[in-house]
């Protein structure tokens, strides 16, 4: 694997970020916005009102998990982040491995991202509830939108960072403090159950296995560690700081959200499509719902930008190794920006491609199983991979770190944490769904990992034969 590189011009990557930047990327990567809005009606349809409480509990998982991710990360600040240090770790076949499932869930996550926010996109242009090819032409309509700030370059990327973050305060805090203030319908009380739906404890597992989804994407700050200034500090404390920022602000809104929605026994029964435009409406009137549509739509697109920065550099950290088909072409910078553009643009195709294929095939439902999951996969084996390399005694930490004893024990609990939210998300539940739907991820994973050792063996018996790679 390729170690960082310095700021010399014509091919090498440019310290353009800096903390302040970092933080905001990985920010609009987790994405309030997208993290609540695309989960809202799932949750409270499986486990009512008390389904908030599981945003608790992710985020204490999660916070285990950055930790030990930000220690990786002061350590190893290379390009692509978890696949660096999984190499580091073990070795380059289990570095290829974790490297090779990043690039899959964030490609699934974007195709997921996109199909969701064409919902919200569809009642920004007063469509209703359009049919499946209108909100596939949507859906990418966002992935070309998204695409764009990360052809320009890192300062344009910035940029729009920045615009999100704007809408970020708007479409969550600003809207949950306004539903709180002036238009709470509910009492804490629908939190522990009662009228709006019981509590129970197998449908809070449901919801602990959907809310994954809401805490994901803090690790997208190392992803670009070589282009971050002092990248030992700056990067470790963007990542856990974002993520502790979004689950802080998300909880308030999804808060506000359940406390002024009017009928939660209707939404908790799943009378009610899209209960936030109906709370919207409900509260401050059918002219708010445009505006709000249009938050959110730029929020989603934001998202996208940054999932686009992080999958492209991922590809671009392995293509500059020859790790991949057509390393030649995706291992190159730009010559004016020093961007991985055509590593940006495959990126940008594939899912494009996938989400034709998924949203034709009727596996959307399955796509944001296999996404969620394969993020808590591709944190695991660093994670694990670190715990072994304890025992060993081979660990050193860079300049931020925990004590030694603290650390041990984050890194155990870290992996406990991350096993059980995987099994807890892959595992089929009965949902009067076809049954390639309920067992949809782990096909995928095992989908992904035929894939993937055919391409590692036909990339290596190149090597062997002497063949210059792609």
């Amino acid at each position: 694997m390729a170690t960082p590189t310095s700021d010399v011009p014509g091919g090498n990557l440019r310290r353009e970020f800096t903390f302040a930047s970092t933080f905001s990327l990985a920010f609009a990567f987790i994405s309030p916005i997208i993290a609540l809005y695309a989960i809202y009606a799932l949750g409270l349809r499986t486990a009512g009102p008390p389904f908030w409480w599981a945003f608790l509990a992710v985020f204490a998982g999660q916070l285990l998990v950055a930790t030990v991710l930000a220690e990786l990360a002061s350590r190893w600040p290379v390009e692509g982040g978890l696949l660096q240090w999984s190499h580091r770790l073990v070795g380059p076949r289990y570095g290829w491995a974790t490297g090779w499932v990043y690039i899959w869930t964030l490609t699934t996550l974007a195709v997921a991202t996109a199909y969701a926010c064409s919902a919200f996109a569809a009642r920004l242009l007063g469509l209703g509830e359009p049919p499946v090819a209108v909100r596939l032409a949507l859906a990418l309509a966002v992935v070309a939108l998204s695409t764009l700030p990360n052809l320009v370059g890192p300062r344009a990327l910035k940029v729009f960072v920045l615009v999100a973050l704007a809408c970020e305060a708007i479409g969550s805090l600003v809207l949950g403090t306004v539903l709180l203030v002036f238009h709470r319908a509910n009492d804490l009380s629908v939190l522990f159950g009662g009228s709006a739906g019981d509590f129970s404890a197998g449908a809070f597992v449901g919801a602990v296995a959907i809310v994954g989804w809401a805490f994901i994407g803090f690790e997208s700050a190392a992803d670009v560690a070589e282009e971050v200034r002092e990248p030992e500090r700056a990067v470790p404390k963007a990542l856990v700081r974002s993520l502790v920022l979004v689950a802080l602000t998300v909880m308030y809104a999804g808060l506000a959200l359940i406390l002024a929605t009017p009928d939660l026994g209707a939404v908790t029964a799943g009378g009610v499509p899209d209960p936030i435009s109906h709370t919207v409406a409900a509260t401050l009137g059918p002219a708010a719902v445009p505006v709000v549509m249009l938050v959110v739509c730029t929020g989603f697109i934001a998202g996208m930008a940054a999932i686009g920065a992080a999958v492209s550099r991922v590809v671009y950290a392995l293509a500059r190794d020859r790790e991949l088909p057509f390393s030649r072409g995706l291992g190159v910078l730009s010559a004016a920006q020093a961007i991985p553009r055509n590593a940006v643009l495959a990126c940008s195709a594939l899912a494009a491609a996938l989400l034709v294929l998924t949203v034709s095939a009727g596996l959307y439902d399955t796509l944001i199983a296999m996404s969620t999951g394969g993020f808590y996969l591709a944190f695991a084996l660093p994670v694990l991979a670190l715990l072994a390399h304890r025992r060993r005694g081979g660990w050193h930490g860079g300049p931020w770190r925990l004590p030694s004893v603290l650390s041990a024990t984050v890194n155990v609990l870290a992996g406990l944490w991350l096993v059980a939210e995987l099994v807890n998300i892959v595992w089929p539940r009965d949902t009067g769904a076809p049954w390639y739907v309920q067992w949809g991820s782990p096909l995928m994973f095992g989908a992904v990992a035929v894939l993937g050792v055919v391409t590692h063996r036909a990339r290596r018996w190149e090597r062997l034969n002497g063949r210059a790679p792609l």
